[in-house]
């Protein structure tokens, strides 16, 4: 998505908004677009960038043309004045806004407008935090903040009051479906993904690379290893799980597909087999599994699971919370 056309069609309400301080001329110095993951942050942010930079744009226009020179720039990450911050890590950290702070004291290479865009914004360090605070503090008329994160309840609260907050609404999991659907993949894996992720290109690619594949495959095995031998699920997660999830993306991605798998022994439980999503409901290890794990266990998994997503969001070591949630599932 390019476009406030393509955009308004997913998130209508924030792209009304956003258009409506454009044509003002009330853009504003700081914003905090906090959505799930594939509702279209980062589009958002590009188009953001174009309207103030782009060389055909005039007046109270909001469409910025895309073609031209600087847009293009910004479309690839190779323009002068528009600075991304990402992640060195699991975190945001304080040398990374030192130097973008570097940056700001010079003019613009190529105007006097210049931008920052900080994508999961959540895992600035407190000290990161609070320089990044200071530029929200004094604003300049030719900067622009854009500030990306899914989980807002991270950030601190002096930095949200500085900024213009834009929710964005999660996007219609049935649509998105038929989407992929559209894009060949079969009804079952279209189903996972769309509880996965909202962003097609993400999906469409998770579904055609190995990783994709060999992590649905390992969450199988934990799930047969706590069901037969669960004296062996340390051994595993250690000498397969770990390795195969190796940076935060991955941990993520591999903790979403363990939670997706528990949910479903417990809907197989409730006799719900029309919301499976993980296994197939004629799955020889749905049964086995719902054997194993009652009810009111699986709810505490469930919530083990959720926790261990948190711990990874506030940057616990990766192992550790591995190695927590492994003994609480296997309890």
């Amino acid at each position: 998505m390019k476009t406030w056309s393509e955009m308004e069609e997913i998130q209508p309400l924030a792209s009304k908004i956003i258009k409506n301080s454009i044509r003002k001329g009330r853009i504003s110095h700081a914003y905090l677009l906090q959505g799930e993951r594939g509702t279209g942050k980062t589009d958002i942010a590009l188009i953001i960038a174009k309207v103030l930079f782009c060389e055909r744009l005039n007046g109270s226009e909001t469409e910025p043309c895309h073609e031209c020179r600087n847009c293009k720039r910004i479309s690839s990450h190779n323009h002068p004045d528009v600075h991304w911050i990402e992640p060195d890590g699991m975190s945001i950290k304080k040398e990374q806004v030192e130097k973008l702070q570097k940056e700001f004291t010079y003019s613009g290479l190529e105007s006097n407008q210049k931008v920052y865009i900080i994508k999961d914004a959540d895992t600035l360090t407190v000290n990161a935090s609070n320089r990044i605070l200071k530029f929200l503090e004094e604003p300049s008329r030719q900067t622009t903040a854009i500030m990306l994160t899914e989980n807002s309840q991270s950030i601190l609260p002096t930095i949200r009051s500085r900024c213009q907050v834009i929710d964005l609404k999660p996007l219609n999991p049935l649509l998105f479906k038929a989407q992929l659907e559209e894009n060949g993949l079969d009804a079952g894996t279209a189903s996972l993904m769309s509880a996965l992720t909202n962003n097609l290109h993400d999906a469409i690619e998770w579904n055609k690379g190995e990783w994709f594949a060999e992590a649905r495959k390992l969450v199988v095995q934990l799930i047969e290893i706590l069901s037969t031998s669960p004296d062996d699920v340390y051994i595993f997660i250690h000498s397969h799980l770990i390795p195969h999830f190796k940076d935060r993306n991955d941990q993520e991605r591999g903790l979403d597909l363990i939670l997706l798998a528990f949910k479903d022994i417990l809907y197989y439980h409730l006799g719900n087999e029309r919301d499976l999503v993980f296994f197939d409901s004629n799955h020889v290890l749905l049964e086995k599994a719902a054997m194993t794990f009652s009810q009111d266990r699986l709810m505490d998994i469930l919530n083990a699971i959720l926790s261990a997503k948190r711990k990874l969001k506030q940057n616990v070591q990766p192992t550790l919370v591995f190695e927590q949630l492994t003994l609480q599932m296997k309890r």
